[in-house]
């Protein structure tokens, strides 16, 4: 099977919960590959202690090709459009930017009967 690598920009309540919930599966086809938080949020100490390492948006950018989704959790339009145009930048086409609204749809898939915790507006795409 072939592995998703994933990160996951911004460890707040979303974050946090969505984190925990992919670690808690039994999915050896996604693997977290690094995190990205300012915060010390209870997600940050989650990836700490499962090895996971917390980078900045440059170092994570760099990643290049290895990262196949990038989960901006963030809630805030600037941090999207910082990730846009740093992948944009390193001419990586291969990284997709999943949203808010992608985090919620694959929730809904794997975490039955509890939603997720969403703020009050969401950027969108």
């Amino acid at each position: 099977m072939t592995k998703q690598s994933i990160a996951i920009v911004g460890l707040g309540k979303m974050g946090s919960a969505f984190l925990e919930e992919l670690l808690g599966q039994s999915n050896e086809g996604v693997e977290i590959v690094a995190v990205v938080e300012n915060n010390n949020t209870s997600g940050l100490a989650l990836a700490k202690a499962r090895g996971i390492d917390n980078l900045s948006i440059d170092e994570l950018v760099r990643l290049g090709e290895d990262l196949d989704i990038l989960f901006d959790l963030t809630d805030v339009p600037t941090v999207r459009q910082e990730l846009r145009d740093k992948l944009r930048a390193t001419g990586n086409r291969h990284t997709i930017i999943a949203t808010e609204n992608i985090a919620h749809m694959v929730w809904t898939l794997i975490a039955r009967g509890t939603d997720i915790p969403r703020t009050p507006a969401s950027p969108g795409y």
